[in-house]
């Protein structure tokens, strides 16, 4: 039970809301199952569980087993394994108003009571910020066997800033930074394909060389990515979007870079 069989965990973090870091953890877990890996994704961003209805699975239950609770698996070879506190709400737009202790104690529960089985790989969707829920999280993983932080800005010097904040709260937590990745960099037009710097481009990598830390890769803004979260059994629409590319580089690159697998 918990997370002692799990070989690695990659949190996925941002210095603020708003750069798709969700969007990113979800499709990040997806590409490595497409990889043919087994891989579980927690959702700890409490108060905005997304990750339910980007996965289209909502309404879906949590049940209780002999071992605690299982996740919610998408396939009957339950080799993709979901938890969040989205299923445990009774509808999406209920309020999570809970002061910390009592989310310290939901994580502390993820992590220890949720049967996630055998996993090659755990993605960790974290809240925005640093928080008592980072401190908690960092605190009750720091004995698993290998751990990587995942660092997601877009390429505006604000949101590159807040980043700045996030790198030393890996390095006070002791927690090692496997990478950056610049979101949202650059428009791809459905018609002729052309990438266009919408919010600029290479922030992220500027960022990356100036911290010393790898650069994982950019993904750009894509008409088709929404489309491809529900979709991704579906090979035409794999191999017609440049966000997906850039996904299975990012997560052959994130694969190569971790200790164990």
């Amino acid at each position: 039970m918990g997370i002692e069989d799990v070989k690695n965990i990659i949190l996925v973090l941002s210095g603020k809301g708003g750069v798709g870091k969700s969007s990113v953890a979800a499709h990040l877990a997806l590409t490595l199952r497409d990889l043919n890996f087994k891989v579980g994704l927690l959702d700890v961003d409490l108060c905005g569980p997304s990750i339910p209805y980007m996965l289209n699975m909502e309404g879906k239950d949590v049940h209780q087993c002999s071992e605690g609770w299982m996740p919610v698996f998408t396939d009957p070879s339950q080799s993709f394994a979901v938890m969040s506190i989205g299923f445990l709400l009774n509808d999406r737009n209920d309020a999570v108003i809970w002061r910390g202790p009592k989310k310290n104690a939901m994580i502390k529960q993820f992590l220890t009571d949720v049967h996630w089985q055998s996993l090659d790989y755990l993605v960790v969707d974290m809240p925005p910020g640093t928080s008592d829920e980072h401190i908690t999280l960092a605190e009750n993983i720091k004995n698993a066997s290998n751990v990587g932080a995942i660092l997601v800005t877009t390429p505006q010097a604000v949101a590159i800033s807040d980043v700045l904040r996030e790198i030393t709260f890996c390095k006070k937590a002791s927690l090692p930074i496997v990478g950056i990745i610049e979101n949202m960099s650059g428009f791809v037009c459905p018609n002729c394909k052309e990438c266009s710097a919408v919010f600029s481009k290479g922030g992220g990598e500027i960022l990356a060389k100036e911290s010393k830390l790898p650069f994982l890769g950019s993904i750009p803004l894509d008409p088709k990515f929404a489309l491809c979260i529900g979709k991704r059994c579906l090979k035409e629409v794999i191999e017609e979007s440049e966000t997906l590319k850039a996904f299975y580089s990012i997560a052959e690159t994130i694969v190569g870079s971790m200790q164990i697998h």
